[in-house]
């Protein structure tokens, strides 16, 4: 099934920059894959919420394929977290237009609930990338505030024009720096 779904997002985000996210650029992109109709309602049966979905879990997979070959473990954690979220603004660099549109999409009070679960996975495959093996308050709070830092490093990317996204990348190492200040300091208190 995930092979359908992304031979129809694929060709659907040669439209979307275009004509926005819709269920009928959906429906024209299956049919251009040689889809039936019945094909989207199939693999996509909320409609345009799992195919933005699954365009969130798509880019999680590009930034794994694009780390494939990265020694991660020899990274300190920090960097690792750092390089992944950097990789999947890379991957889906040339998607950004559809990212942008996706925004407001998920900015709905009625989407909220299912938008914040997806970032939340996205911040799961990155902490069990990095070797998160947590299962304690841990988990849970590093995946909640690693939620938080692509949430809000996702306008800097999307307004970053540079080539080598050196605005997000410093956005980024900056959030990741008040983060590991905020655990430095919890850590202490607990002592």
């Amino acid at each position: 099934m995930q092979n359908i779904q992304d031979k129809i997002l694929q060709r659907a985000l040669d439209d979307v920059a275009f004509d926005g996210w819709s269920l009928e650029v959906v429906q024209n992109a299956a049919a251009q894959e040689g889809f039936e109709a019945d094909v989207v309602r199939a693999v996509f049966p909320s409609g345009l919420e799992d195919v933005l979905a699954h365009f969130s879990g798509y880019a999680d997979r590009l930034m794994l394929k694009a780390l494939e070959g990265t020694d991660i473990e020899a990274l300190r954690i920090r960097d690792r977290i750092n390089l992944s979220i950097i990789s999947r603004f890379e991957a889906l660099e040339p998607y950004k237009e559809a990212v942008r549109l996706s925004v407001p999409y998920w900015a709905r009070p009625f989407s909220q609930l299912r938008g914040g679960k997806i970032v939340w996975r996205s911040a799961d495959v990155i902490w069990n990338l990095a070797g998160d093996t947590s299962d304690d308050y841990n988990y849970y709070t590093k995946r909640a505030l690693l939620s938080g830092i692509l949430v809000s490093s996702t306008p800097v990317w999307l307004d970053d024009r540079e080539p080598s996204l050196q605005k997000t990348r410093n956005f980024v190492d900056k959030r990741i720096g008040n983060v590991m200040q905020f655990g430095k300091i919890v850590g202490r208190i607990k002592r």
